[in-house]
């Protein structure tokens, strides 16, 4: 197992911020070696502590600029039900989040459309056919002061 000490913390905050860093800036930023740097970042991937490296993309220029959280109650809590809307929302590519939660409701949806006319008509013709589905709750994300998502 990866121990996280203050040097790789600090090398994961660096690489949360710029993913496509150097080597040699990392290494600089961090103040090690670049070959012990490297090495550090190699074990933090070989460890499963790195998954892997995403762009990040503007929404507006992509389409997905109008972001709905979707709280999603079942009917039904069973594991065939739960199985199922699971992998409605895996084909659902309108949906980048799909979380299981404890709580009033048994999911939390992040959607990401170009406007209100694509969510009412992912409500209405996908979230809405799915089986089980009990209760949805919307909630329309009107600014974003912080997200850290890579």
């Amino acid at each position: 197992m990866t121990k996280i000490d203050s040097i790789n913390d600090n090398i994961l905050r660096v690489l949360l911020r710029d993913g496509r860093i150097s080597n040699l800036q990392l290494a600089d930023e961090v103040g090690l070696s670049p070959s012990a740097c490297l090495r550090r970042v190699q074990e933090l991937e070989r460890g499963g502590v790195i998954k892997g490296y995403r762009a990040r993309l503007d929404p507006t220029k992509t389409g997905r600029a109008y972001v709905v959280y979707v709280a999603v109650g079942l009917a039904e809590h069973t594991k065939a039900a739960q199985e199922g809307f699971e992998r409605a929302m895996q084909r659902a590519d309108q949906v980048t989040e799909c979380h299981n939660v404890a709580g009033a409701f048994e999911y939390m949806l992040r959607v990401e459309v170009a406007d209100l006319p694509a969510y009412k008509a992912f409500h209405t013709e996908i979230l809405g056919t799915v089986p089980h589905v009990r209760a949805i709750t919307s909630y329309m994300v009107m600014g974003s002061p912080k997200d850290t998502r890579a």
